[in-house]
């Protein structure tokens, strides 16, 4: 085990940064929820004090310095490519890739899933050597996540100045990503946008929540009305939504939707009803259909559309004699996915 030490000066375009974003922003460093945990284990001090939270405020001036420690020799289950897992390739160049996930594959390693994820697909198609590596020697390439079961477009990067592109782009909100949703309820706007803080839940640690912390971050999710759905018997009826993600925090549209009363349907985590209310639908109604962006490199503009993968088509087809209609945006998006 090698030790290697990074310091930051804190200058006036990161003051007033969270400790943790301030680490996982630097050059070298892993992923912000490794630097958090850096930070738990007392490898982190300011000004040579011991940092005691991640949420810490740096100032101008400030000398952040963490102690990183490192394999001598490069392990883990990302040098293991998977050659097995199909990776959906919409469009590829030297810098950048853009791809279809299906549902069920997670994006990195986690607990119970070591060699079977998007990453590993990634490091057999591109090389190890070949992918960004500023979210952390355990995500190779990724730039922004897609939850286990949401399927569809998504980017990943093959080098450090492309992917650190392409997250500015997201943080700038330029890069252009839309999830179509089915969601239980009659949503009765057109359109709407709903802001709030989400934060880790205080009471279920799977779970983000709505929160009103000072600790929570911001998060806006606008959506659109495409097509609604008469109540039946057993259920309230039914709203297929486009939401556009203005922030990328972890299972926003889920959570938001939980938040307005009107949940995914099929969500196992945040969803509610039985089996029937969720129509047979085992994982969320989620799909990344739209993505688009200026390539940071070429200045290409990058437009790419995905129909609904059969799952999602199928749950549609069978409340197609319960329609109220289309909206004038559902009649020009719907065909676009298949629906």
């Amino acid at each position: 085990m090698s030790v290697r030490v990074v310091e930051i000066l804190v200058d006036p375009t990161t003051d007033g940064q969270r400790l943790d974003a301030l680490l996982a922003s630097a050059q070298g460093m892993p992923s912000r929820s490794a630097c958090a945990r850096l930070i738990e284990h007392g490898a982190v001090t300011i000004n040579g004090t011991a940092a005691t939270s991640k949420s810490e405020r740096v100032m101008l001036g400030d000398r952040v310095s963490a102690t990183v420690e490192e394999p001598d020799e490069p392990e883990g289950a990302l040098l293991a490519p998977n050659p097995q897992i199909p990776l959906d390739i919409r469009f590829e160049d030297d810098y950048l890739i853009v791809l279809s996930k299906q549902a069920g594959l997670v994006c990195h390693p986690s607990p119970g899933h070591v060699d079977d994820t998007l990453a590993n697909a990634l490091v057999a198609h591109c090389g190890y050597s070949h992918l960004g590596m500023l979210q952390g020697e355990d995500r190779p390439g990724i730039v922004h996540r897609l939850d286990m079961d949401t399927s569809g477009l998504m980017v990943a990067a093959k080098d450090d100045v492309t992917q650190k592109a392409l997250q500015d782009l997201i943080r700038l909100r330029v890069l252009d990503r839309r999830y179509v949703t089915l969601v239980q309820g009659y949503v009765a706007p057109d359109s709407g946008t709903i802001t709030t803080g989400i934060a880790r839940s205080t009471h279920d640690r799977l779970r983000m929540a709505v929160s009103d912390d000072p600790g929570a971050r911001e998060a806006i999710t606008t959506f659109t009305t495409l097509e609604r759905f008469e109540a039946g018997r057993r259920d309230d009826g039914y709203s297929l939504l486009e939401c556009h993600l203005y922030t990328g925090r972890t299972h926003q549209i889920r959570v938001h939707m939980r938040h307005i009363g009107h949940q995914v349907v099929g969500d196992q985590l945040y969803g509610r009803g039985d089996d029937r209310q969720n129509l047979g639908l085992k994982r969320q109604f989620l799909h990344s259909w739209h993505i688009r962006f200026d390539h940071p490199v070429t200045g290409e503009t990058i437009e790419l559309a995905d129909k609904l993968p059969e799952d999602l088509l199928g749950v549609l087809k069978s409340l197609k004699g319960t329609s109220m209609g289309r909206t004038a945006e559902g009649e020009r998006i719907c065909p676009q996915l298949g629906a």
